[in-house]
């Protein structure tokens, strides 16, 4: 049994390797704020929103619109979705609970009763679930749900309930467990069997004047320590192959539970993302995922979700067109929205290539291979480096992970050093990026660097700037336009000691 609600074909792995550059993702992109989000609080959903994103498919266009399309599902029908969840989380956190009385003892006996008490409460998880199949499945259009549906129908057909239930109750042995064994070497016993009880339902008065059994009797004293041990021992030789029979048969619900309630919770997330963003009117939508072997980013409205997460308001977005670009270069004004812009980029990437919708009203993309963040850093307090030593260090991890179909960001590198030196190292590691066909986006405010490349008229390359107002305000919108000598910090430099003036 599968759940198939992340994959056509296979589970999702919540023991994946994270990439090895998750830390920075997480701190440049703030992307903790998108998993609390996500997870209201509940470290599980955190933890699978967290493997969901940070692990999103590479090449693979098909799964992403197979996972959207099981999204869509989940937003029509949220509140059965939640209900499904919750009946699977239940069943699991009772298994849980009841797991401990297994430490008492690990007796074929005590195995075998676990089992059919764990075995019993799951089978009423199954049926509820059965039951909101049959009744829910014509208001899901996914193939995910569909098959997860018809699998419930299939599987779990009203002969096997009723066959597993009479089954459960033979094995509740009120009648006394009825054994057969051989006479091995020595006369002792081997190969001891359980045997389906023989006796039958009798009224009242045929139990009133049955004949007494016509077998061999032995009866064990109550005080008699040794015999009661024996008799134990040989009931769990009877027991053994059943118990560990009905332990396997249980562990398989248990193992379907569990991945269902995992690819579920990735839902689950979503739906509580989505809630949170529709109430300060946010815009969402699904992406237009495109071939890694493509060079395609087109969106409107798109905006720093982590950004709208914490203000808990909407806030600017941006509306671009970089159709067969391979870099994107970033300048303008201080606090402009660069790095916000930038942000926004790396987050609708991740969100994109793991199934979810986006922050933006339209948003279309090439998938990529990896995706590497380049952002600036606090001096290291414990001087074990420079600042520019430490860029340095980070820009060898990336290259010795990047392949073709690699993003990468950067926000202000390599500004540790002078202008010159600066513009020249970012020079030479762009082109060699150019080269390998590397798309780039690149916040800087090494003027020499930037206007050195629109200088060249690059064919595959688009110039944005901060958009500034004559009167000094910031749009927080980015715009086309070439790089301009000025960062206008006296902007900043007035507002701060107007308003202290006033003070």
């Amino acid at each position: 049994m599968k759940a198939f609600l992340m994959y056509r074909n296979r589970d999702f792995d919540l023991e994946a390797e994270l990439p090895v550059n998750q830390r920075s993702l997480i701190q440049d992109l703030e992307l903790n704020t998108l998993f609390n989000a996500m997870s209201l609080g509940d470290e599980f959903l955190f933890e699978v929103a967290k493997k969901a994103v940070l692990t999103g498919l590479k090449d693979d266009t098909d799964t992403i619109l197979y996972r959207q399309s099981v999204l869509k599902d989940c937003l029509k029908n949220s509140s059965t979705v939640i209900n499904i969840y919750n009946t699977v989380f239940e069943a699991i956190e009772n298994e849980r609970k009841n797991f401990w009385g297994i430490f008492a003892t690990k007796s074929p006996e005590s195995i075998l009763n676990r089992s059919v008490t764990v075995l019993e409460m799951f089978l009423a998880a199954i049926k509820t679930l059965k039951n909101i199949a049959g009744d829910c499945s014509e208001k899901f259009d996914s193939e995910g749900f569909s098959a997860l549906f018809c699998m419930l129908k299939k599987e779990f057909c009203d002969e096997y309930f009723n066959s597993i239930q009479d089954h459960l109750r033979e094995l509740n042995f009120k009648n006394g467990i009825l054994l057969s064994a051989e006479l091995g070497r020595g006369n002792t016993g081997v190969n001891y069997v359980l045997r389906k009880s023989n006796i039958k339902k009798q009224k009242f008065f045929e139990r009133i004047f049955a004949k007494g059994p016509q077998t061999i009797t032995h009866y064990v004293h109550e005080r008699d320590e040794c015999g009661h041990r024996m008799l134990a021992e040989i009931k769990d030789r009877g027991l053994n192959l059943v118990a560990n029979a009905l332990a396997q048969s249980t562990d398989h619900i248990l193992g379907f539970l569990k991945m269902l309630r995992i690819e579920l919770a990735f839902y689950i997330g979503c739906l509580n993302l989505h809630k949170q963003l529709i109430s300060m009117d946010a815009p969402v939508s699904f992406p237009n995922p495109q071939p890694c072997s493509s060079r395609s980013h087109q969106f409107s409205g798109l905006y720093d979700i982590s950004l709208a997460l914490t203000k808990k308001q909407k806030v600017v977005g941006n509306d671009i067109s970089a159709q067969n670009k391979l870099f994107v270069i970033i300048t303008g004004a201080n606090q402009g929205g660069k790095s916000t812009f930038l942000r926004s980029i790396g987050q609708s990437q991740l969100m994109m290539q793991c199934g979810m919708f986006v922050p933006a009203q339209h948003f279309s993309s090439n998938l990529c291979d990896n995706l590497f963040t380049h952002f600036k850093r606090e001096e290291d307090t414990d001087m074990k480096s420079g600042k520019f030593d430490e860029e340095l260090a980070r820009m060898d991890d990336i290259v010795n992970n990047i392949t073709s179909g690699t993003m990468i960001l950067f926000n202000e590198s390599f500004a540790a050093t002078n202008e010159r030196e600066g513009s020249e190292i970012a020079r030479q590691i762009t082109s060699a990026l150019y080269e390998k066909n590397i798309k780039v986006f690149f916040v800087t405010h090494l003027f020499e660097f930037a206007n050195g490349l629109s200088g060249k008229m690059m064919e595959n390359a688009l110039f944005l700037r901060a958009q500034r107002q004559d009167n000094g305000e910031r749009t927080f919108r980015l715009i086309e336009g070439e790089p301009l000598q000025t960062s206008f910090g006296e902007d900043l430099y007035k507002k701060i000691f107007n308003e202290s003036g006033n003070t």
